[in-house]
């Protein structure tokens, strides 16, 4: 499938019609009705009943609105992509783990966005790994994480580290304790874990505390990303073991206790290629210095 597939059967199914649709395309009527019967032929399944007036199937109604949306943001990389190869527009791109921004990182990047107002900041949400292919690829200009590792194209420097805590539900037994824990007196709880995946990530650094400290805890279950496994905490699924700054969440659902455990701990990394001078990184990272002390 390809995209010229896409824009002449959108165009048939929006003008309901393959001779306005060749008018506006600017082809024959013989060849657009060809391509759209190829992608057809293609995916296995009608698109359109070419009867009078033409109407599209079911399948085609699905794929009408995807196809849409994928070519208008088609055009938007196109258009974007011109303008920042006329400098009209400075793009840095950020990527994060969710966890991340219930710390300091919204700060850093709302002072970032007013000290360079010209620059188009965008905000990619993904896992450590995927920040440095993604890194690597330039698709994003600095990452911020949890996960140690090394890599030789990527520099990577701790922010700070960060207290632990566990999230239990209001109600638990252990929600009325009025001192911290021991990670040792969470082990037969049931433990829910984040990410699911891609792995290794935070859910193995958890997992990691638990057998420095002696033992395997019992997974319950594996959620794909950090308000999920809370939803599950809230819903009596077990507990889970998050990032202090997590607290500011405020949830009235959930209780979150500290761990009496000053050795536990989960950075927050930032991450940036090897040798990168930008302006636009320098800034940041000038930031992250200041907010982070």
């Amino acid at each position: 499938m390809e995209l010229r597939h896409l824009r002449y059967f959108t165009m048939v199914a929006a003008e309901g019609s393959f001779s306005r649709a060749s008018e506006k395309l600017n082809i024959a009527q013989p060849p657009l009705s060809r391509q759209v019967q190829q992608l057809e032929e293609e995916l296995g399944v009608r698109l359109l009943d070419r009867g009078r007036p033409l109407t599209l199937t079911e399948p085609g109604r699905y794929l009408f609105e995807q196809s849409r949306q994928i070519l208008q943001r088609v055009d938007e990389m196109k258009s974007m992509t011109r303008r920042i190869s006329k400098g009209m527009v400075l793009q840095f791109n950020i990527g994060f783990v969710a966890s991340t921004l219930y710390g300091s990182l919204p700060e850093i990047i709302r002072r970032f966005r007013e000290q360079v107002p010209g620059a188009n900041v965008q905000l990619l949400e993904m896992t450590t790994l995927e920040q440095v292919a993604a890194l690597k690829d330039g698709r994003i200009d600095v990452g911020f994480g949890r996960l140690r590792f090394d890599d030789e194209k990527v520099l990577r420097h701790v922010v700070r580290e960060e207290a632990l805590c566990v999230a239990v539900p209001i109600g638990h037994p252990l929600a009325k304790s009025k001192k911290k824990l021991k990670l040792r007196e969470t082990a037969d709880e049931s433990l829910i874990i984040y990410p699911r995946t891609p792995r290794p990530s935070y859910a193995d650094q958890v997992l990691g505390f638990y057998r420095d400290a002696g033992f395997e805890p019992t997974i319950g279950m594996e959620a794909r990303e950090l308000q999920t496994a809370l939803g599950l905490v809230a819903a009596g699924a077990g507990i889970c073991v998050v990032p202090a700054s997590v607290r500011r969440l405020g949830r009235d659902d959930i209780k979150f206790i500290e761990l009496d455990e000053p050795n536990l701990t989960s950075p927050i990394i930032m991450s940036q290629r090897r040798n990168d001078t930008s302006v636009f990184l320098k800034r940041i990272s000038d930031l992250v210095a200041e907010l982070s002390k």
